[in-house]
């Protein structure tokens, strides 16, 4: 069993501010060696992305508490588990995955009063929380969230379905995003995250945008250099 520094709003807080995060999605892992890839990656991931999904919100299933439980005894870096869940449930989700092991959980703006209650829930059971919205979801329904949230991520393709290149939208979403997160007052303590069409190509596109995390899949996972590969995100820079 690892141990963390870290845990909850602690470990979130201390994220890097002064370069790309980055954030590892264990989607992309070998599930069948998720205890080898986790290894691999340790060293290089400052966030493990974990994506839920209830085959209601989303076309698929993926992942569920237990094995999140287990991932989280094998890892000191944070767990940020993305719920894409109805309604109906997230509020009982976002207990379930605090509980197993979470140490951030970002919530759908789509799930509405629901998913209100299920950040404060998150904050009351010592754990951070963020909204992340549909890449065909209006911006500004990020604006209720912002002011108990620690992370916005906007997806840049449809959601729940590998492979998908980066929708033309997502960029200008990013700026969008970042003006909201200004005019709230929190620019100094919310992360903005792009997830989704994650590229060699379109990485720097997003970290100029604003991004100060891109959600890693094949890139990182597929990259026989992986050291190599996170140098040249870390060096990435951002919009001045």
């Amino acid at each position: 069993m690892t141990t963390k520094p870290l845990s909850g709003p602690a470990a979130i807080a201390a994220l890097p501010r002064d370069r790309l995060i980055g954030e590892f999605s264990l989607w992309s892992a070998d599930l069948a060696n998720m205890e080898r890839d986790l290894k691999r990656i340790e060293a290089h991931a400052d966030l493990h992305h974990i994506d839920v999904a209830d085959a209601r919100f989303t076309p698929g299933f993926l992942f569920f508490p237990d094995l999140v439980a287990r991932i989280a005894r094998l890892t000191a870096k944070p767990i940020h588990v993305h719920l894409m869940v109805e309604a109906d449930i997230v509020e009982a989700q976002t207990r379930q995955f605090i509980e197993a092991g979470a140490d951030l959980v970002t919530i759908h703006a789509e799930n509405g009063e629901a998913g209100l209650r299920a950040v404060k829930l998150a904050r009351e059971l010592g754990a951070e929380a963020g909204v992340v919205l549909r890449l065909e979801t209006p911006v500004d329904a990020i604006e209720p969230f912002l002011p108990d949230v620690a992370f916005v991520t906007l997806l840049g393709t449809s959601i729940g379905v590998k492979g998908q290149g980066l929708s033309e939208k997502a960029c200008p979403r990013l700026i969008e995003a970042r003006a909201l997160i200004r005019k709230a007052g929190r620019a100094a303590d919310i992360l903005l995250a792009a997830d989704g069409g994650i590229r060699h190509e379109t990485v720097p596109l997003l970290r100029a945008a604003g991004a100060d995390t891109v959600v890693l899949g094949s890139l990182a996972f597929g990259d026989p250099d992986l050291a190599r590969r996170i140098a040249w995100l870390h060096g990435l820079k951002a919009a001045a």
